[in-house]
């Protein structure tokens, strides 16, 4: 690991060591960690896990949204000055 940096949620790892232990860099940002692969003392790439998104379920929401029956009509003329509209 290049040494040097103080933050100890943040990893810097020149390009070789990023070689020799790839698994390593992986975990740690799986961890929450900011894992850097560096060249030249700059960085080049940081390594981040996926994000999957939870599948969708159509009709989830069934039940849980209401609205008022009227919510859905144009707003009067009053209602569009009292929000800026003229």
């Amino acid at each position: 690991m290049v040494t040097g940096h103080r933050d100890v949620t943040t990893r810097r790892y020149s390009v070789a060591e990023a070689k020799k232990s790839l698994s390593k860099l992986i975990r740690e940002a799986e961890q929450g960690k900011d894992v850097y692969i560096i060249d030249e003392e700059k960085r080049t790439v940081k390594v981040v896990p996926l994000v999957v998104a939870k599948k969708r379920i159509p009709g989830g929401f069934d039940g849980k949204i209401s609205w008022q029956p009227d919510a859905f009509d144009p707003l009067t003329d009053e209602e569009m000055e009292d929000l800026g509209f003229e």
